[in-house]
């Protein structure tokens, strides 16, 4: 998992940013937030190409999100159901993060 976690990449959009990882098939694998406001964003959509699902590349993502999240004072909602999904398996651990 570390290792993939090193690969992850992070790129601020106009509207929020992604978190993002290159598979050696060239397809991304994706996490998408949108802000809403200023210490608020929506874990709206995350996405892992079939072939490499099952191999902690989802849960990396998130895990970078929160991560990021904290450290810089965010508070996430998640409407992704995945997100949402690490949310309660990280509980109470991240429910600091939670909007």
């Amino acid at each position: 998992m570390n290792d993939i976690a090193s690969q992850i990449q992070f790129e601020a959009t106009p509207k929020g940013g992604r978190y993002f990882l290159v598979m050696p098939n060239g397809e991304q694998s994706r996490l998408t937030f949108v802000k809403e406001g200023e210490n608020h964003i929506i874990a709206d959509h995350t996405f892992v190409p079939p072939p490499y699902r099952g191999d902690g590349i989802g849960e990396a993502m998130v895990e970078r999100l929160f991560a990021d999240a904290r450290q810089q004072g965010l508070k996430i909602t998640p409407t992704c159901w995945f997100v949402a999904d690490e949310f309660k398996r990280h509980a109470p651990k991240w429910n600091d993060v939670r909007a």
